[in-house]
């Protein structure tokens, strides 16, 4: 099993930016696909960005996809989100999840893919 703890989070202007981090316990770290999501109280979560196992494929959505990336360094278990030019609608909670490789393309974006979930990191963009 995979734990993984988000951080980066915080309170910044619109415009700023924040680079968050989800550090992967385990040595399977390398053999999951992983995804960022973000959930606004009240609503559903909803797929940010995600990454396939060696990296070298990324998912997106293209409602959230603007000024962010997503990458991971294997070596350190971590994964990362760029957020820049952050707007006040980027305010969420983001989680990173963890999920086996090798899934359809369309599973991605599909939280119950996800095997394991951070407890999140709090973004908050003010104006």
């Amino acid at each position: 099993q995979v734990q993984l703890v988000e951080s980066g989070g915080g309170l910044v202007q619109a415009g700023g930016s924040l680079r968050l981090s989800c550090a992967a316990s385990g040595r399977a770290f390398s053999t999951y696909t992983m995804g960022w999501f973000r959930q606004v109280s009240g609503k559903e979560r909803e797929f940010v960005l995600g990454i396939s196992a060696s990296g070298g494929r990324t998912y997106y959505a293209g409602s959230v996809k603007g000024g962010f990336t997503i990458s991971r360094d294997n070596a350190k278990n971590t994964v990362y989100l760029q957020l820049n030019s952050l707007k006040p609608e980027d305010t969420a909670v983001y989680y990173c999840a963890a999920a086996p490789d090798k899934i359809s393309s369309s599973a991605v974006v599909v939280p119950t893919t996800y095997d394991y979930w951070g407890q999140g990191t709090q973004v908050t963009v003010s104006s």
